[in-house]
């Protein structure tokens, strides 16, 4: 599938697709997780590219919801879908579904949901679940204790688009090497010519780097593992509690994850760790081994006598020399006692036996009081021990991410399945929540029938909700008392065939319908309407019954339209035009005889019977009655109060009815 065939695919879309490993697959399949993996993609975005893709797959033009109504059936139907997913990508990814009219896309769904009915929602995957997100790219990683060096413009252009995160030098020979080295814990040099140099330093010389960056540069297969360490964890967890099969074994991924921490350096390196403390304390260890020294040298000089002759007072004076000096003769011994005291507390408070003859030149032998340290030999040993650290992270980084990058791609679709996994549960659940059933498709002409449906929209816990029996072919009118559930069949009827031809399971014992190419829904009117707007339905219906296509109509009380004498002979028309054409139509009316005396051709009246009252409530049978013009509510009234008076009225009242 070419990606700029799909339907809202501009070419900006088509750009960021394209950079997908293979996109033509992402759509092919209405891959929702792979096609979010291309950059600037949301997963909202993804599922209505996904959307469209399959759209244009199955040749479907996408008109099957004809009006406002139908396609608030369908927002309803999907919105409880979409309550049992558990994560935000699964509700994104049953937005693919939707009524179609292609037979090939219900048949693909249908085997999809047949699969999903199977699988029991185990709670310990719905609470792992809840971790589990799409994997991110990490934002730019940028390494700066490390640079690429060449001498080569070309190749110096290839490394920078090839290795963004690290710098690259152009250098001219091997002196040039030596200046990074002294600014870079590492220079990696990308030219063969540099082979067998020796320059002072951590110079490595690796021509073939470019061929695998992430050798050069481990933190990017890090940045992704920490940054999406949580989801593959409980991605993992879902795996072991859902047996999925799944292309790496869960708990090597657990073990691996284990030695990365969340800012992506390695875990558990107490020699790591040891050279960061050195780095970081060495100041504050500097200064102590000062106090240290300086302590000894007091007490020493506090507890000895010093006796100094005259003359060599006066020799000593006449040489400027000062305290030193008297220290290198009379107390030589104390100050290197103290001195080594010094360097012994230096090596061990920071650790430092790699070190540790860097560590003792930060004192030096010649007497001075107060005893100080050497800067420029301090700082040598901060140098060391910063590129010793850097070395460290940079080896341990190399090793786990060699572990780690055989496990990437593995690792998405260790995610990939559990999130599928999850758009399978919202369906099992449904399924299981709605005491749902797969329907079965029947030939052109045959209409629908359901048996035992009961409406997962109405306001009332489900498990009290009356089951219905009804089916239709051809035109039929629907009777019955107020809130008697007329509107509410209506809506059963069309969120079955909504459900069915998604593909779905549906909330009924059993469902048989055709395949019908449209599903319009007219809700019932908020009072009459003017002219304007009374010209534009009926315009609407014109258009309906002059089409060919095999639609479902399902009309609510459409004589509330206009004056009741008026909507029963356009009520009549509207169905006589109906019954020549390919549809099957329930019109729900409070006019039902008059409509069908108006009509030219037989036409079922089928009642939604109330049989009686009880404490002022009305006892209706759920499940219309097949050509039976169902009582008023007036009229169950009326019997009432017949039953309980003595005279005569109520009688004759009630005979009224029943000459009408």
């Amino acid at each position: 599938m070419d990606v700029r065939e799909v339907p809202g695919v501009g070419e900006k879309t088509a750009d960021r697709l394209a950079e997908l490993d293979d996109p033509e697959a992402a759509l092919e399949a209405g891959d929702v997780a792979a096609i979010a993996r291309a950059p600037g993609i949301s997963d909202g975005r993804a599922a209505r590219i996904a959307r469209a893709a399959v759209r244009h797959r199955h040749g479907d033009d996408g008109e099957f919801l004809g009006t406002d109504r139908a396609r608030e059936l369908y927002r309803d139907a999907l919105d409880l879908l979409q309550e049992r997913a558990v994560t935000d990508y699964a509700a994104r990814r049953l937005e693919t579904l939707y009524p179609s009219t292609s037979e090939s896309r219900i048949a693909e769904v249908r085997e999809f949901a047949e699969r999903a009915m199977d699988r029991e929602p185990d709670p310990a995957v719905l609470e792992a679940l809840e971790g589990v997100e799409p994997l991110e790219r990490p934002g730019d990683v940028r390494v700066r204790d490390r640079c690429l060096a060449t001498t080569d413009a070309g190749t110096y252009s290839r490394a920078r688009e090839a290795v963004p995160e690290l710098s690259v030098e152009l250098v001219d020979d091997a002196r040039g090497l030596a200046e990074l080295a002294r600014g870079y814990s590492t220079v990696v040099a990308l030219d063969a010519k540099f082979a067998g140099i020796e320059v002072e330093g951590d110079v490595r010389i690796e021509p073939r780097a470019l061929e695998d960056p992430e050798s050069v540069v481990p933190e990017r297969t890090l940045a992704f593992f920490a940054r999406n360490r949580d989801p593959l964890r409980a991605a993992a967890a879902v795996a072991r509690a859902a047996d999925l099969d799944v292309p790496l074994d869960p708990d090597r991924l657990d073990a691996a994850l284990a030695d990365l921490n969340e800012d992506g350096s390695v875990a558990g390196d107490e020699e790591f760790r040891r050279l960061v403390d050195a780095v970081d304390d060495l100041d504050a260890a500097v200064g102590m081994a000062e106090n240290v020294a300086n302590d000894r040298l007091r007490e020493a000089i506090e507890d000895r006598d010093v006796t100094v002759e005259g003359a060599d007072l006066l020799s000593l004076v006449e040489r400027g020399a000062g305290v030193d000096s008297l220290l290198e003769r009379e107390l030589s011994d104390e100050y290197a006692a103290a001195v080594d005291a010094a360097r012994d507390h230096l090596v061990d408070a920071l650790e430092l036996a790699d070190h540790a003859d860097l560590a003792r030149r930060a004192f030096g032998s010649d007497p001075t009081f107060p005893v100080e340290h050497d800067e420029r030999a301090v700082s040598r040993l901060r140098e060391e021990l910063t590129a010793a650290r850097d070395r460290r992270a940079t080896a341990r980084k190399r090793d786990l991410a060699e572990r780690l990058a055989d496990l990437r791609e593995p690792a998405h679709e260790l995610v990939d399945a559990a999130l599928e996994l999850d758009v399978e549960l919202a369906v099992s659940r449904f399924a299981h929540d709605f005491d749902c059933t797969m329907p079965t498709f029947l030939d052109p002409g045959e209409g629908f029938a359901v048996e035992g449906g009961r409406s997962p929209l109405l306001d009332i816990p489900f498990e009290a909700v009356e089951p219905v029996d009804y089916g239709v072919a051809g035109v039929a009118l629907l009777s019955g008392v107020n809130s008697g559930g007329k509107t509410s069949t209506l809506d059963l009827v069309g969120v079955v065939v909504v459900l069915a031809q998604m593909g779905l399971p549906v909330p009924a014992a059993s469902a048989r319908l055709e395949r019908f190419e449209a599903l319009h829904y007219q809700a019932k009117s908020q009072g009459t309407l003017d002219a304007g707007a009374f010209e534009a339905t009926l315009r609407e219906f014109g258009d309906l019954v002059t089409g060919g296509d095999r639609r479902l109509v399902l009309v609510d009380e459409l004589e509330s339209i206009t004056e009741p004498g008026a909507s029963g002979v356009i009520i009549a028309g509207i169905l006589e035009a109906l019954a020549r054409g390919d549809s099957t139509a329930v019109f729900v009316s409070h006019l039902a005889a008059e409509i069908r005396d108006e009509c030219a051709i037989d036409v079922t009246v089928d009642g939604i019977e109330a049989v009686g009252l009880a404490d002022g409530e009305l006892v209706v049978e759920r499940s219309p009655k097949k050509d039976h013009l169902a009582r008023s509510t007036p009229e169950l009234i009326v019997e009432k109060l017949a039953e309980d008076a003595a005279d005569g009225f109520y009688d004759d009242l009630l005979a009224k009815f029943d000459g009408a």
